[in-house]
């Protein structure tokens, strides 16, 4: 099979497309042709070799980077029914990893993709999406709340903005860039603005015109979060539910106290509780399914993962980066 391969942490250009062995499927797994591959922004950071509290530990080098993979069962492994032969799935870990033509996957780590859903939005909702349904069920949002989303137009804030819409609440969505934020105004956001230009969050201040923001939802991280964390009122909600630039912010614990701030951090919680996963999961694939949450996806070739990874990098790509055989 033909698969991306690291053997060198270093530059996105380290990422070599190659051939390896084929994967076989042992007992209790089947073997997945990957019709698509889930990207994640902390991957660029393993690729670097970075070690943080914030990533994940670094893989043993060579590796195939990836997990989240749709595909076609092509093969099925000893005590596994024959019937998952030619069954669209999707999964959220794989190994040797996702960025392949091949992978295995455990069966219990299987959802069929519903359907009407294609392979790249099931790989979309698989981790991303099923990240949303778990930091959405922490922030409780409703049709009272004035929720600002950061990062909106990433592929969590794209689905935060959509739920939030759907309950009824006030949504601003800041994002960087003119592209990105169109985009957040076509999720149909009521307030859409450009975090990289000064003054944004005066702007924010402006539009509501006295109303205040009861909940940020908070995926960036740094001046950002900063400037976010300051539009909330009295007896608001924090929910941290990332740090895509890699900078930390912590809210001033004074401030906290005296406005009477909820400070979460969701995605911390979801860690600690990997039993909820499945049942995420088959909840994203069901929403998507059922045109509740709409992924926005950006394709590369398998080939040219090295270049995804470089835009990502970059802040170049919006929505869920998805490389596809």
């Amino acid at each position: 099979m033909r698969a991306v391969v690291l053997h060198e942490f270093g530059p996105a250009e380290n990422l070599t497309y190659e051939t390896l062995p084929d994967p076989l499927a042992g007992p209790g797994q089947v073997r997945i042709a990957v019709r698509a591959a889930g990207v994640h922004y902390v991957e660029t950071v393993m690729r670097r070799g970075d070690a943080s509290d914030m990533a994940p530990p670094l893989p043993e080098l060579p590796s195939v980077f990836g997990g989240e993979v749709a595909g076609v069962v092509d093969a099925v492994g000893p005590g596994v029914d024959p019937a998952w032969l030619g069954r669209a799935v999707v999964t959220p870990r794989s190994e040797p990893g996702g960025y392949a033509e091949l992978t295995v996957a455990d069966l219990a780590q299987l959802h069929e993709v519903p359907d009407g859903l294609g392979f790249e939005s099931a790989v979309a909702m698989v981790v991303t999406g099923s990240t949303t349904m778990g930091l959405l069920d922490v922030a409780q949002l409703t049709s009272s709340d004035v929720v600002l989303v950061t990062s909106a137009a990433g592929g969590i804030g794209r689905l935060v903005v959509q739920y939030a819409r759907g309950v009824g609440a006030v949504v601003i969505g800041a994002a960087g860039g003119a592209d990105k934020v169109e985009a957040v105004w076509e999720l149909g956001a009521d307030l859409a603005v450009d975090y990289n230009q000064p003054g944004w969050a005066d702007t924010v201040r402006e539009r509501l015109d006295g109303r205040q923001v009861t909940v940020v939802i908070d995926g960036v991280g740094g001046e950002k979060s900063a400037a976010a964390f300051g539009l909330i009122g009295e007896g608001g909600r924090y929910v941290v539910i990332g740090w895509s630039s890699q900078e930390g912010f912590e809210p001033d614990a004074g401030v906290v106290e005296e406005r009477g701030i909820t400070v979460t951090n969701a995605l911390m919680q979801l860690i600690a509780r990997p039993e909820d996963g499945p049942d995420h999961e088959r909840r994203a694939l069901e929403a998507a399914a059922k045109g509740e949450l709409v992924p926005a996806v950006q394709t590369f070739p398998l080939p040219e993962a090295a270049r995804a990874h470089a835009a990502m990098e970059r802040r170049q790509t919006t929505g869920k980066v998805v490389l596809v055989p």
